[in-house]
């Protein structure tokens, strides 16, 4: 791992944005106390990126008796676990000290924090573009009239310019100023202080020109270049805000009343969060459970789809396990909590969603990369030529002169705009192919993609079984019982049968099926053993069984349709060379069929949310970059665990949150993700490369002093064209 990522400097390593700093305050009052160890939550603001984050964990770790330090870089998020003698004012003195804010956690004020910092760049950014509009008009104005307008009038022109220039860059370059000076204060330096120099210097010796009339001011320079560098900062911010609402949309699956019955067997409405262990909870039909249960009384059939995958309802009863996240389908149930909220499945899912997030933020952008080289680079380059004019004989205002030139020239405008133009131009085509991007970074770690884990129910099929074997007047029959249920197998039957009556007297019985009477004859669907049929005809799988008066039993098969274009897309993603797998948690019957279906050799059947993590993590181990696609709630925590990840549109909100992006097609959107985001990490290399010449031939001529700043400021302005042309290539092919 690179030095920058193990430095102790204080504030954020990238240079991306410090924070300022807060006030001292008691954070005492937020600590929590259970089993003799001590937690606290904090915000942390001005992370920006996996450098950060280290630096934080290893500091809080090394303090004695903190034996928990964890931090979740979207939200800001610090979570700390510690014994005495520490304290929570040590421990955030600790956080302070290394150039960052920390208050007590709010997710609410965090969100707005976010949104407030995209919105305040958005607004600077307008405000430099209108002040660049007006005195670029003066400006032409000086040079259409070079030899022929009067001194007096070419002064005040100049003196409006830097009117209008000095608030613009006031208030539109705060965002770099703030962020060079907590740097500088902080003992480092980072990409903020050449920018802000560059913008000061050329302010500054505009100021001075003007002043003792000098035939040329920069002010135009100065705004322009401001303006480049905000339109790259909020490109770059827009796409590096992680919405990650994963955590929020998790709890408010347990954000809900629940009917909880007290020892005189009075029944109360209470919230989810009051729930302790031991509790006797009350789960009416249709409703979903917010903790998991140990089941005391009632026999019901549970659709667990969304925690394990499973794509057919499981019969439970008396004695049995019923996780948070399931749904009870048929009858009233009744179980004791076996803990609180913070102790289900719903929880132990989110804590994955937090740890994918972290591993995501350690990851090092191609950007990130190129600040630690590029900003000592920029400040000796300018101080060298400084010193060098200097000692030639050249006067402090010349060497000013060639110096204010070189931060210009080098100004890292175009390295500032080459990843984020390409991420925006590459989010847009996929837009355009029905894929919604989240976030920027994401291109980069779908283009290291080698390994496909895919998800069975609702990814790869459909999710609804669908009759497969017809028996003439049978299925109609069949169908008349069938509408009176909720049932998956029933309601395929009915879509096959299609409109029609209902039987007479129908009763539904739980883990059995259904009986009831069609032109006064007793008729029964549902299990073969309960319906009579002979045992050597019960076989496995999604499967009913109808019988009645003088009616044999009839079998009625079905199986899980798989999506249209399933087989033809991953035959070509085996083409770019992807090793595919299915890791599912449905039946082993089940899985099998489909990967039997889709030519696939390696699968796993009836895979805990836990186990996919795991799985995830032994993939990892191995060097691969697992690209995970998967729509469920089980499914969550491995699409936030994965290098990379995809979610189809019809997914719950939970996994559209923890996923990189969201696609409305078909499984042919993975080729078309991949494809594009190879193309865009290609041409931000190229963006790079093209930064690096240009300031190979630029540099040099800038020492020599053959430049003034507004041309340096016009060749900054040329090369960040260049860049943003370059990536508009992007738009002129198609997916491959």
């Amino acid at each position: 791992m690179s030095d920058l990522f193990l430095t102790s400097d204080p504030g954020c390593p990238s240079g991306l944005a410090p924070p300022e700093t807060s006030l001292a305050s008691d954070f005492s009052a937020f600590v929590r106390q259970k089993d003799g160890l001590n937690t606290i939550t904090l915000s942390v603001r001005g992370t920006k990126c996996g450098g950060c984050l280290s630096k934080i964990e290893r500091t809080l770790k090394a303090l004695y008796g903190v034996q928990y330090a964890r931090m979740n870089l979207s939200n800001g998020k610090l979570s700390i676990t510690w014994v005495s003698p520490s304290d929570a004012n040590q421990i955030a003195e600790s956080v302070r000290a290394l150039g960052y804010g920390v208050s007590a956690f709010s997710e609410d004020k965090t969100a707005q924090s976010v949104k407030s910092e995209e919105r305040g760049l958005l607004i600077s950014m307008g405000v430099a573009a209108f002040a660049l509009a007006n005195i670029m008009l003066l400006s032409v104005s000086v040079w259409g009239g070079h030899g022929e307008m009067g001194e007096d009038t070419r002064q005040a022109l100049h003196a409006i310019s830097g009117l209008i220039a000095f608030p613009v860059l006031g208030f539109s370059g705060r965002h770099f100023f703030k962020s060079a000076f907590t740097a500088l204060r902080h003992g480092h330096a980072n990409m903020d202080v050449p920018i802000s120099l560059a913008l000061v210097l050329a302010f500054g010796v505009s100021i001075w020109e003007t002043a003792t009339g000098g035939a040329h001011a920069y002010f135009d320079a100065s705004v322009m270049l401001l303006f480049f560098l905000l339109i790259g900062r909020f490109l770059d911010a827009r796409l590096r805000r992680q919405a990650h609402a994963a955590a929020h949309d998790l709890a408010a699956l347990q954000n809900r009343s629940v009917q909880r019955q007290r020892s005189g067997g009075l029944i109360e409405a209470v919230r989810a969060d009051a729930i302790a262990q031991g509790d006797i909870i009350l789960l009416a039909a249709g409703e979903r459970a917010v903790v998991d249960l140990k089941i005391t009384d009632g026999v019901s059939g549970i659709d667990e789809s969304l925690v394990t995958g499973e794509s057919l309802p499981r019969i439970i009863g008396r004695g049995e396990t019923l996780y948070a996240g399931s749904l009870n389908l048929d009858h009233p149930l009744q179980g004791q909590a076996l803990g609180s909220t913070s102790d289900s499945l719903l929880s132990e899912i989110g804590a994955m969603l937090e740890a994918g997030e972290q591993k995501k933020a350690r990851y090092r952008q191609i950007a990130d990369k190129a600040v630690a080289l590029y900003v000592p680079f920029v400040h000796a380059t300018a101080a060298l030529a400084f010193l060098a004019w200097l000692s030639l004989g050249a006067s402090i205002h010349q060497a000013v002169l060639v110096a204010v030139s070189t931060l210009i020239i080098t100004c890292p405008c175009a390295l500032a705009l080459a990843a984020p133009v390409a991420q925006v131009v590459a989010a847009g085509q996929l837009f355009r192919h029905g894929i919604y991007l989240r976030s920027g970074d994401a291109l980069e770690r779908l283009a290291e993609v080698d390994h496909l884990v895919l998800d069975k129910t609702g990814t790869l099929t459909l999710g609804t079984p669908a009759l497969i074997s017809e028996h003439g007047d049978e299925l109609y029959l069949a169908a008349q019982l069938a509408r009176a249920s909720r049932h998956p197998l029933s309601r395929a039957l009915v879509l096959a049968a299609g409109p029609g009556p209902v039987a007479e007297r129908t009763t539904e019985h739980a883990g059995l099926g259904l009986e009831g009477y069609i032109d006064g004859k007793w008729f029964r669907l549902g299990a073969a053993d309960w319906v009579g049929a002979p045992e050597s005809e019960a076989i496995g799988g999604p499967s009913l069984w109808f019988a009645g008066e003088g009616t044999p039993p009839t079998h009625f098969r079905f199986e899980d349709q798989l999506h249209t274009d399933a087989a033809q897309s991953l035959e070509a993603l085996k083409q770019l060379g992807l090793d595919i797998e299915i890791l599912s948690g449905d039946r082993r019957d089940a899985v099998a069929q489909v990967a039997r279906r889709l030519s696939i050799q390696d699968w796993r059947a009836t895979v805990t949310p836990k186990g996919k993590a795991a799985r995830l993590e032994t993939l990892h181990e191995a060097g691969k970059h697992v690209l995970m696609v998967g729509d469920g709630l089980n499914d969550a925590g491995a699409l936030a665990l994965a290098h990379a990840s995809l979610a189809p549109g019809g997914a719950m909100d939970i996994s559209q949150s923890a996923s990189d992006a969201v696609y409305a097609g078909g499984l042919s959107s993975i080729k078309t993700v991949l494809s594009v985001s190879k193309r865009t990490k290609s041409v931000m290399l190229q963006n790079f490369g093209l930064a690096a010449a240009y300031n190979c031939i630029a540099v040099p001529i800038a020492v020599t002093g053959h430049v003034t700043p507004l041309i340096a400021a016009i060749a900054m302005s040329a090369s960040s064209l260049i860049v943003t042309l370059n990536a508009l290539r992007l738009n002129r092919r198609g997916s491959e």
